[in-house]
């Protein structure tokens, strides 16, 4: 095995040098860090992780704390630890799961990723003192990492429009939270720049309750409409709605939803969706946090990711 003093010998410097170039590379000059890191990568030398944190006076530990109830049953969740693990791994940082707010700064660990933070949550985050960056959208000044929901429900609501649904429908979500928000101006704004009036109704997150609104108001939806759904727990139950009711998919009624995951597949048709990128966002969720440890707590912004509109059995050709 490769050690400190191997690489010191190879580069012709002290140990001490080497384990600054390792541990505090901004306190060498930029000859010196080029010949250490050329002899290490000569002789293949990887530095030892749990050392290295030691004298960085770091646990290389990321908490990740999921502020809502979760549907075990649905791998979103899974899809996105996937990509927190992958961006930590690069890292040599390890990821705990944390459920119990309460427990959240028990034990050590470098900083903290959030999940489904409402707005009631925002005095507690602000007691926090380990860097953090956020899950989802706020306007409270958090770094946080995204889906684009505006531009999602953009492309949802034109896709629409250019498959000639003549009433087009926003089915959300009855939260009063940014990513809502965002995603009805999606859908309003792309209505007004086509002279359409918006039509929205906003029910609990839950499929049996958008089938019910659907059965129960049924004389309401004219053929030829398309419901743009915030959620594809929403569009499932649309689509029951409309199926028990007799109406044709997609002929006379578009259903299109929003996450992309997994029941946008189960669903019978498969829904048409607005595809969250989701390990791709755990992924850049743990690079955004550990470029802000590594900044001693720097503001790092935010960053929207383009999701993908993926057509399927509920919206015409």
């Amino acid at each position: 095995m490769v050690t400190l003093s191997d690489v010191a010998k190879q580069a012709n410097v002290s140990k001490m040098t080497v384990s600054r170039v390792i541990n505090h590379p901004e306190q060498v000059t930029t000859e010196l860090r080029e010949l250490v890191v050329a002899a290490m990568q000569e002789l293949n030398y990887q530095p030892n992780a749990a050392a290295k944190a030691l004298a960085n006076n770091r646990s290389n530990v990321v908490k990740f704390l999921i502020l809502e109830d979760i549907d075990t049953t649905e791998p979103y969740y899974m899809n996105l630890l996937f990509g927190i693990a992958r961006g930590l791994d690069k890292r040599q940082y390890a990821l705990q799961l944390i459920t119990d707010r309460q427990k959240l700064t028990a034990g050590n660990a470098d900083g903290y990723l959030i999940t489904g933070a409402r707005t009631s949550d925002f005095p507690w985050l602000d007691q926090l003192e380990k860097p953090l960056v956020l899950f989802g959208e706020n306007r409270y000044g958090y770094d946080f990492i995204d889906t684009d929901n505006k531009l999602g429900t953009q492309m949802a609501t034109k896709y629409a429009l250019a498959k000639n649904y003549q009433s087009i429908i926003f089915i959300g979500i009855d939260v009063k939270e940014p990513f809502e928000y965002s995603r009805e101006a999606g859908y309003i704004n792309t209505l007004q720049q086509h002279a359409k009036l918006p039509r929205i109704y906003r029910l609990a997150n839950h499929s049996r309750l958008s089938q019910q609104y659907i059965e129960e108001h049924w004389r309401e939806f004219a053929p030829n409409t398309c419901f743009i759904c915030a959620s594809d727990r929403l569009a499932v139950g649309v689509v029951r709605g409309i199926l028990h009711e007799g109406g044709a998919i997609p002929r006379d009624f578009g259903v299109i939803g929003h996450d992309g995951v997994f029941l946008d597949q189960v669903s019978n048709p498969q829904l048409t969706t607005v595809q969250q990128q989701v390990p791709e966002l755990g992924e850049h969720l743990a690079r955004m946090l550990l470029s802000k440890i590594a900044q001693s707590g720097a503001q790092q912004g935010e960053l929207l990711l383009a999701p993908k509109l993926v057509t399927r059995g509920t919206t015409r050709e």
